[in-house]
This record gives C-alpha cells, sequence and structure tokens, in this order.
C-alpha cells in the first residue's frame, strides 16, 4: 500500500468513526426533512449518481417524491422534480434560493466568482446581471448580430452543398459545433476560434472542466489531496486563459473597434468601452468595472454560449430523423412562409409556429442543461411542510420535469410537436412544466441568443436540404445515448447525407 493510499485510508477511516460518534441519538426534536434514501459515512448519496446523474435522481424521486432530501458527501441536497415543486423553490420563495452554492471552478475559471453565474447571491451579482443584460445581452445587442450568424450559416450550408453534390455522409455533430464555435468567438472576441491563440483548445479545456464532477465541492476535507488532479487541470488552464484573454484585450485596447471597418463590435469591445465606469453608481454599494471583471464575464459567455446551442441543435435533429413525420411537417411549413427560391432569413422565424413547436417539444426531452444551475438556500426554511436547512443545495431535475406523465400524459417519451397546438406554454420560464432556462432572478439571461440561434440554423438546414440517415439505417435504429457534461451531448456524433433542395 502506498504513502498516499494509506494516508486516505486513515483519513477516511478516521472520518467514518468521526461521524458514527457524532450522530444523533434521538430525531424526536429534529425538523422534518423530505424523505430520501439513507446516506453514507463521508459520501453520503454519491454513489447513487451514476454516470447520468439526472436519470438516476429520476429514478429515486419515484420512490421518494418530487421534493427530495440526500446528503452528497458533506452537503444537505434538495432534488425537485415536479412542476409544482420547482414553482415553490423558483418563485414563491426565490429571494431564499437565489444563491449559488461555492465551487472550486468558479474560484479558479471565474477569477474568484467575479462573473455572474456562479456568483453568490447579493449587491454585486445584482449589479453584474444588471450590466450583462442591458449591455451584451439584450435583443437589439443579439440582433446586431445577425450578419454574424447569416455569414457563418451560409458558410456551413456551401460545405454541405458540396457535400450533396459529392453524395457523402457528413458529421452532422461537427459542422454544427464547427459553426457555433465560430460565431460565439466572433461575438465575443471578434475573430475566429482558430487563430494563433489557440482559443479552441483552451475553450473546450475549460468546459470539460466546469462540467466535470468534483470531490472537493462534496467532501472538502479531501480537497487538499486533488485525488483526481482536476486542481492541477484547473490551475493550469487558468493561467493560460489569462494570458490569452489579456492578449485580445491589448489588442482591442490598441485598435479600437470604431476605427475598424470591417470588424463587429464584439463583447470585448463592449466592455472596454465601459472600464473604470461604476457597474450602477445608484447603488449603495458602488462596484468599478475593471479587467478582472472583463474577464470574468467573458468566460461567463463562452461558458453559456459556446456548445450549448450546438446541443440544441444536434438532439433536436437527431428527433428530426427518427420522426420523419415531423421534418416534413417543418419542410412543409418553410415551403410555405420562404418558398423555395431563397434561403431563411431570421426575419421569417416568427412566421414558424410548427418549428417554434418542434423546438420545444425537443427542449423538453433533451434539456441542454438536465439539472439546472445548483442553487443554495440562503436560511433556513420550511418549504411546504419540509425543512430545508441553510446552505442547502438546490437541484432542479429538469430532465425529470420533462418526463412527468401527469403534464406531458402517458406517451412522455414519444417526440411530438403537436402537444404545443393551441397551448400558452413558453420557455420564458413562467410555466414551470418547460424551464429548460430555469426561472426566477437566476433564469438565463441568454435565452434570446440561444433560441435565435438554434432555430435558425435548423430552418436553414431543413429548408435546404433533404437528409438521410446513412448506410440505409432505420430511424428507430439510430443511437440516442447520451454523454453527461456541463451541457449534455450526443454520446455519438449524428452523422447523415444531405441532398440539397432549393431551386436557386
Amino acid at each position: 500500500m502506498s504513502p498516499l493510499t494509506l494516508a486516505i485510508f486513515l483519513l477516511l477511516s478516521i472520518w467514518t468513526f468521526i461521524h458514527i460518534l457524532s450522530r444523533p441519538k434521538n430525531h424526536k426534536n429534529q425538523p422534518k426533512l423530505p424523505p430520501g434514501p439513507r446516506s453514507l459515512p463521508i459520501i453520503g448519496n454519491l454513489h447513487m449518481l451514476g454516470s447520468l446523474p439526472h436519470r438516476a435522481l429520476h429514478s429515486l424521486a419515484k420512490k421518494y417524491g418530487p421534493i427530495m432530501s440526500l446528503r452528497l458527501g458533506n452537503v444537505p441536497t434538495i432534488v425537485v422534480s415536479s412542476p409544482q415543486a420547482a414553482e415553490l423553490f423558483l418563485k414563491t420563495h426565490d429571494t431564499i434560493f437565489a444563491s449559488r452554492p461555492k465551487l472550486q471552478v468558479s474560484e479558479y475559471l471565474a477569477y474568484g466568482t467575479k462573473g455572474m453565474a456562479f456568483t453568490e447571491y447579493g449587491s454585486y451579482w445584482r449589479n453584474i446581471r444588471k450590466l450583462c443584460t442591458l449591455q451584451l445581452l439584450s435583443v437589439s445587442k443579439i440582433d446586431s448580430f445577425a450578419p454574424v450568424r447569416k455569414a457563418e450559416v451560409g458558410s456551413l450550408v456551401q460545405s454541405l452543398k458540396k457535400a450533396a453534390a459529392a453524395h457523402e455522409v457528413v458529421d452532422l455533430s461537427g459542422k454544427v459545433c464547427e459553426l457555433n464555435e465560430e460565431t460565439t468567438c466572433r461575438m465575443i472576441f471578434g475573430r475566429s476560434s482558430d487563430d494563433r491563440f489557440d482559443l479552441k483548445t483552451l475553450i473546450e479545456e475549460n468546459l470539460s472542466l466546469a462540467g466535470a464532477f468534483n470531490l472537493a465541492d462534496y467532501v472538502p476535507y479531501l480537497g487538499a489531496l486533488d485525488l483526481q488532479g482536476l486542481t492541477r487541470r484547473m490551475k493550469k488552464c487558468s493561467k493560460a486563459l489569462d494570458i490569452v484573454l489579456e492578449n485580445i484585450i491589448k489588442e482591442h485596447e490598441k485598435i479600437p473597434s470604431s476605427g475598424q471597418q470591417d470588424r463587429e463590435t464584439d463583447f470585448i469591445d463592449t466592455l472596454l468601452s465601459l472600464m473604470n465606469q461604476p457597474m450602477n453608481p445608484h447603488d449603495e454599494q458602488v462596484y468599478i468595472i475593471d479587467r478582472t471583471n472583463i474577464k470574468a464575464i467573458i468566460l461567463d459567455m463562452i461558458s453559456g454560449a459556446y456548445d450549448t446551442s450546438a446541443a440544441a441543435i444536434e438532439w433536436t435533429f437527431s428527433e428530426l430523423l427518427r420522426y420523419p413525420r415531423v421534418m416534413k411537417h417543418a419542410q412543409e411549413e418553410l415551403e410555405r412562409v420562404v418558398g423555395m427560391n431563397r434561403m431563411v432569413e431570421e426575419t421569417d422565424l416568427a412566421k414558424l409556429p410548427y418549428l417554434d413547436m418542434v423546438v420545444k417539444e425537443s427542449l423538453r426531452l433533451h434539456p441542454v442543461g438536465p439539472l439546472l444551475v445548483p442553487h443554495e438556500s440562503m436560511e433556513d426554511i420550511e418549504v411546504n411542510g419540509y425543512y430545508v436547512p441553510k446552505k442547502s443545495r438546490i437541484i432542479i431535475n429538469f430532465w425529470a420535469i420533462g418526463r412527468d406523465p401527469c403534464v406531458w400524459s402517458d406517451n412522455v417519451e414519444e417526440f411530438y410537436p403537436e402537444r404545443f397546438i393551441n397551448s400558452n406554454i413558453d420557455l420564458k420560464g413562467r410555466d414551470f412544466q418547460l424551464i429548460p432556462f430555469g426561472s426566477g432572478r437566476r433564469g438565463c439571461p441568454g435565452m434570446h441568443l440561444g433560441l435565435t440561434t438554434v432555430k435558425y440554423v435548423l430552418a436553414q438546414l431543413l429548408h435546404c436540404f433533404h437528409w438521410e440517415l446513412p448506410s440505409g439505417m432505420l430511424p428507430n435504429d439510430l443511437e440516442m445515448s447520451e454523454k453527461f457534461g456541463l451541457s449534455m451531448r450526443r454520446a455519438e456524433h449524428l452523422s447523415a447525407m444531405p441532398t440539397y433542395r432549393l431551386l436557386g
């Protein structure tokens, strides 16, 4: 037995002994926690999560109910699995559960929680969210990047036309991912991801670390040992990213966007124009935007946009290939609205209600984040008769909500967009049976960008091409396994064969 293994064994043994001795003997006067499975010393219920936690938690909720109590390592955790329960946590008691747990990845890759997504609730978060919402993610700002999206999607269509002419099978997952990478980098950095800074490799490592299960977040006593090697990787990635971001910022400072007619005003340009200014001069506590704030915000924007839209497009297209009837209806709608003599414009999207239903149904079945970003309770509270202690982690299992038979009827696993006909359910967070972007104070502010990208790319690919599965594969044979991470992607890339269908 190596010295390190022996040390870990002794540490775990001591901790188990302390846990047993400190376990309360009298449970009569203790507050009533939500029901849940028994936990083990040290690891709690971590062993029950498996490789696909959203599915494991869904199975447990069938036994213990829509408000379930777990202990993940040392962290008391409440898992929410129904629309009614989600409304209690995200609306009725939103002010209590508006904070975020402190994670190791945010310390290293968000400049000590100087960004927005993982920052604790408070005046700093309110100011940084307001800045991002008004300056970077407003409808007018996102719409100003329409030419960027049109150019990148146009390049993709041309690439697919060549493949269609050669009767080639294309890696649709790879193509869509490249499209999203290029579009995101042009919006944020004003440059392609394929350049001398090797942004793509660093961003992918950043996303991998952000989506990794980190034992130190649940058993802090083991954090110093870095058993998974994640801390070393985070430090290395953080240092490399900081150098790249600093160089890009310096380039922007040397050549302001106002002096370049051939470059869009990107996110860094916008943030630099606000540097050294107060985020909200009317707030009682004034925060000044500095370089660290800019870098943290940029990394948040990357994490939120880099592959989320690609994952949504990938899953939607998978379902369209599995259900040719749905694909045909979507293409017929495009023929009526757009015609066969031109490509789709973003202005056409509002006239495509069936495509809108297709996207809703896809996000119901395949949410990009099956477990919404965790919340944390800021004080002790009673919810629906159950005690939720301060510092509890709240996990909203939207993947389970999307399969709740009490909401979606018995055919919950079927891809059936028509279920939204004559329905007022939208994606804005007010209807808790469909909250892929979250709800309440911590709802995703990038929803408009995400939906615009997903709908535009899907509409263009459906309108310009017929699609078939390769090698005579039948729709029911298409593999639909998942790969859990920061964004839930397909376990295998999606491949298909295009045939160009426009007249022009």
